[in-house]
């Protein structure tokens, strides 16, 4: 109900500002939607394995951006990397800084909001430090590289694709596998998950470093389609990655939501961003609409909790 509820507001999104302007779903415009759609995509997923076991990774946008300068800094080291390996590198970098947050709030049981706050700054710092000041250029990197963030399968954008390929392995994991289960068990009730037999903690962390590995690919991303990197790329974004997520129907307070409904919340958000300026929308309407959004979101997540209270207990009263 939730993912279709998002798709029949971008198919009517979509359909008035086409109507205004029939060249918002020209080839051109949808490439352009689409690739804008790639990185918050990516982050939304792997937000949503975080939000699932009832936490939040507020960092994520320092990980694209110091996962990004250091696949930017490795091509200047050596031009002739191969480009597999810088990728990889990448997503390295991104599952070592979730690796970070992991211990802290699975080991060190900090809570997730108040350790990736400061694990945002941490790595922006360390972002800043490394770059010192300097900008890596597209003339810095090999043009294979930068290929990616151009080229097109059926009309259809590589990046889109990468998108795509990982919200499906995601989703199907975390619908077809035990563990991906349990991540919902642990969202639920964690203490109840722990009494059960659920190995919590490694879930948790498992969750931050696939989460931050994430991250790290859509650095990568970042890199291959804007080429120009320093210390400020991914300021900001951890907020529109949770409003991503919530948009979609992944509860905050954990235990419920999909892949496809959080990467559904992901190309809305940004439709919402390229259809207003077509619809002559202020631009602070178009972060007010966002808000309206996201307490929508919560407020239908709450009253879906509540209707189900409510069914189990007359399940119960009837059983008695």
């Amino acid at each position: 109900m939730r993912e279709a509820g998002i798709l029949l507001a971008l198919v009517l999104l979509i359909g008035v500002t086409t109507v205004v302007n029939p060249n918002f779903l020209s080839a051109q415009s949808v490439r352009d939607l689409l690739l804008g759609a790639t990185l918050l995509t990516i982050l939304a997923v792997g937000q949503t394995l975080v939000i699932i076991t009832r936490s939040v990774d507020l960092s994520v946008g320092s990980i694209l951006g110091l996962s990004a300068f250091a696949v930017g800094s490795l091509f200047v080291a050596f031009p002739d990397l191969p480009v597999g390996v810088a990728v990889v590198a990448g997503v390295l970098v991104g599952a070592l800084c979730g690796a970070v947050n992991g211990v802290l709030v699975a080991a060190a049981r900090v809570p997730a909001l108040v350790v990736t706050l400061g694990t945002l700054y941490i790595f922006r710092g360390v972002d800043h430090w490394w770059a010192a000041g300097r900008q890596i250029n597209a003339a810095d990197m090999p043009s294979a590289f930068l290929a990616l963030g151009r080229q097109t399968v059926l009309g259809v954008p590589v990046l889109a694709l990468a998108a795509v390929l990982v919200a499906a392995v995601v989703g199907w994991y975390l619908a077809s596998y035990r563990s991906g289960r349990e991540l919902y068990a642990i969202g639920s009730e964690p203490d109840a998950a722990r009494l059960s037999g659920i190995p919590v903690d490694r879930r948790v962390f498992s969750a931050f470093v696939v989460n931050g590995a994430l991250a790290g690919l859509a650095g990568v991303c970042y890199a291959a389609r804007f080429g120009t990197l320093d210390a400020t790329v991914g300021t900001g974004l951890e907020l529109e990655v949770v409003a991503a997520a919530v948009v979609g129907g992944v509860a905050i307070f954990g235990g419920s939501g999909t892949v496809l409904g959080a990467a559904l919340g992901a190309v809305l958000l940004t439709t919402i961003g390229a259809a207003l300026p077509v619809l002559r929308v202020n631009g602070f309407w178009q972060e007010a609409v966002v808000g309206l959004l996201i307490l929508i979101a919560i407020g239908m997540d709450r009253l879906l909790s509540v209707r189900a209270e409510r069914r189990l207990r007359g399940g119960e009263s009837r059983g008695a």
